[in-house]
């Protein structure tokens, strides 16, 4: 574990770190950034919204981890509902932070681009800011909503930008969103730290497969991850059903893992689809049964198509797939092929024929399919392993600490 490098201090450093679309510790990436600070001697408090089935108190202390939720209702109907969550969020967020008192780091983490508004309320009274960039939100509102750059997607370009200038140090998720904290952002490279996430091997280790889960088939394939619409599981369902059209491949049954907006509208997909009998629909599981599902599948679904977001963003799906030894069949994404290198297969982009083809290639072929679960393994367990992570999260905080942010770029492009 990394040593403290928050500096010699007597007292001890107090963090607050915001998050407004998940709860705490279901969001993974947020839970290993607050064990690590923990683990470094930091005192570490949480603002988050309550989940629906866990993460239901509105105060808890895990593993020595203070955590204050707040209710939310997610956003349906439009901008007004935006408005309506993202009010409720602040309101909350601020209410909670006076109860907090002082802290030494105020650390948000998007989406949305709104949470600098109480970091700017807090660095007024000596917080410093750290900006945990988890999604590009242009590029996500592009993708999501298909609107084109209109008047909503230049706003939040606006938000993004008052978000790089108000915060003292960044944290991208890869080398394609620091890109655009220093060209888009116009921070100074050495103000931007890239903390990947990483899966949590406590909780990814493989067990014994279970033939049974296979529903009486050879083989079985796995989907784990959010079903929205940007997230693929039309085209992985579609690709499926080439799969079993024009290979003639019925050795198989398919199980989807998680929930999400489109999590209805893809059942009823499958079933127009005819794959009813062939495509199981779990919704969100505990997490031994996702273990189960993961240690007996034999190939394993990255379906999410190119967009302005998918192609430069780091999916925690495939970094869970290589931890438990699985081979992946993905779309050809820039970032995918950082994360999972030999441990996948990829598709020409959005070409569901050809996905479809490197499934049955997989399943045609035990020898590659373990080959390429070990270099998943491999690489989960050396360059992109957590361990590398918190020390890169750890060198922010001493350089948000030590006045990270003084002088930035100022003549970087602003688009």
């Amino acid at each position: 574990m990394p040593g403290d490098e928050t500096g010699g201090d007597r007292h001890r450093r107090r963090a607050l770190i915001l998050v407004e679309n998940l709860s705490v510790p279901f969001d993974r990436r947020v839970w290993q950034e607050c064990l690590t600070l923990r683990d470094a001697g930091w005192e570490v408090h949480v603002i988050c919204p309550a989940g629906g089935r866990r993460d239901t108190e509105r105060e808890a202390v895990i593993d020595g981890v203070r955590i204050h939720r707040y209710p939310l209702r997610a956003a349906t109907g439009g901008p007004a509902g935006y408005l309506r969550e993202y009010g409720s969020a602040l309101w909350h967020t601020v209410r909670l932070a006076r109860k907090v008192g002082p802290v030494d780091v105020v650390h948000a983490c998007n989406p949305p681009d709104l949470l600098f508004l109480p970091a700017r309320w807090l660095k007024r009274r000596g917080a410093r800011f750290v900006f945990d960039q988890h999604d590009l939100v242009p590029e996500l509102y592009l993708s999501r909503f298909d609107r084109g750059k209109d008047l909503l997607y230049r706003a939040v370009c606006g938000l993004e930008r008052m978000t790089y200038r108000a915060a003292d140090v960044v944290l991208a998720t890869n080398e394609s969103y620091r890109d655009v904290a220093v060209r888009r952002g116009g921070r100074r490279a050495e103000d931007v730290f890239v903390v990947r996430s990483a899966p949590d091997t406590e909780r990814f280790r493989p067990v014994p497969p279970e033939p049974e889960l296979k529903r009486g088939k050879p083989h079985l394939l796995c989907y784990l991850g959010v079903m929205g619409p940007q997230d693929g599981v039309d085209y992985a369902l579609r690709a499926l059903a080439r799969l079993r059209d024009e290979l003639g491949r019925t050795d198989w049954h398919a199980v989807f893992v998680g929930g999400g907006d489109t999590f209805d509208a893809m059942v009823e997909l499958s079933r127009r689809l005819g794959l009813a009998d062939r495509v199981e629909f779990t919704g969100r599981v505990p997490d031994a049964d996702l273990v189960r599902y993961l240690s007996t599948a034999d190939v394993c679904l990255s379906p999410d198509p190119r967009n302005p977001l998918n192609d430069v963003s780091t999916m925690n799906k495939v970094l869970e797939y290589m931890v438990m030894g699985r081979p992946i069949v993905s779309f050809d994404l820039r970032e995918a092929r950082v994360s999972a290198g030999d441990a996948a297969l990829y598709a020409p982009a959005n070409d569901e024929s050809e996905f479809a083809r490197l499934v049955a290639l997989l399943l045609d072929d035990p020898e590659k399919r373990a080959l390429m679960g070990k270099a998943g393994q491999e690489r989960i367990g050396g360059p992109l392993a957590w361990r590398n992570s918190q020390r890169a999260l750890l060198d922010a905080y001493a350089a948000a600490l030590s006045g990270g942010g003084r002088g930035r770029a100022g003549t970087g492009p602003r688009r």
